[in-house]
């Protein structure tokens, strides 16, 4: 019995950590993976290189929303959804950890991993850098009316020119086919529509116990 409260109580902590670290985690990410390009370039195909690229631009990206701009989830709160508990509702410290780490960096390890083997999902994974663009360069700052917010320096200078370089590629080379349009293009919407937007919605709860902390919310909204 003993053992068993030890175990769970281990486990709790680890999700907890987790809740609050994984952007962290993803700036591990970002040398783990460029470390392994430094060694591993000249055997790399360059698709292989774009996508292991790619997935350094999605950690690189999560760490300005999360930590180095940090904002992000209290402008996503007060700005789309126009919550007034901008610091869990409906975006919440679980439901980011789910949306980023099982879901985003899944579908951006799996393209890279599988590479030509499935432009389709490498399609697909570049689509939600190319979502990302269009949020933080346009929704974001039309909606809310300001010229910058957590995530667009990163859309800017590393997705879209990776997305550009992807699709350019990709048809440069012939590697793509009709049917990793007709796959991919779809599938990358579906993936940004349920793992992002509807994860939120599904998740979302007023009375989390995963609040924010007051640096993820936007100036006028900290204690």
């Amino acid at each position: 019995m003993k053992s068993t409260t030890t175990s769970a109580v281990k486990k709790v902590l680890t999700i907890d950590f987790l809740r609050r670290h994984w952007f962290d985690l993803a700036g591990v990410g970002v040398i783990l993976v460029a470390t392994y390009l430094a060694l591993a370039w000249q055997e790399l195909s360059t698709y292989q290189r774009i996508m292991w690229v790619s997935l350094i631009t999605l950690f690189l990206h999560e760490l300005e929303e999360y930590r180095v701009v940090g904002t992000f989830p209290g402008m996503l709160n007060k700005v789309l959804f126009k919550s007034d508990r901008p610091d869990r509702y409906p975006l919440n410290m679980n439901t980011a950890l789910v949306v980023n780490v099982p879901i985003a960096w899944s579908i951006y390890v799996l393209a890279a991993l599988v590479a030509e083997n499935a432009v389709w999902l490498g399609m697909a994974s570049i689509l939600i850098s190319v979502g990302n663009i269009i949020g933080h360069v346009f929704l974001f700052n039309i909606i809310g009316k300001r010229l910058f917010n957590a995530g667009m320096f990163t859309s800017v200078v590393l997705f879209i020119p990776v997305s550009t370089y992807f699709f350019y590629y990709i048809e440069a080379s012939g590697l793509a086919k009709p049917i990793d349009y007709l796959i991919g293009l779809p599938l990358g919407v579906i993936f940004a529509f349920l793992g992002i937007y509807m994860t939120v919605q599904w998740m979302k709860n007023k009375d989390t116990p995963y609040p924010f902390p007051s640096r993820c919310l936007l100036p006028e909204d900290r204690d």
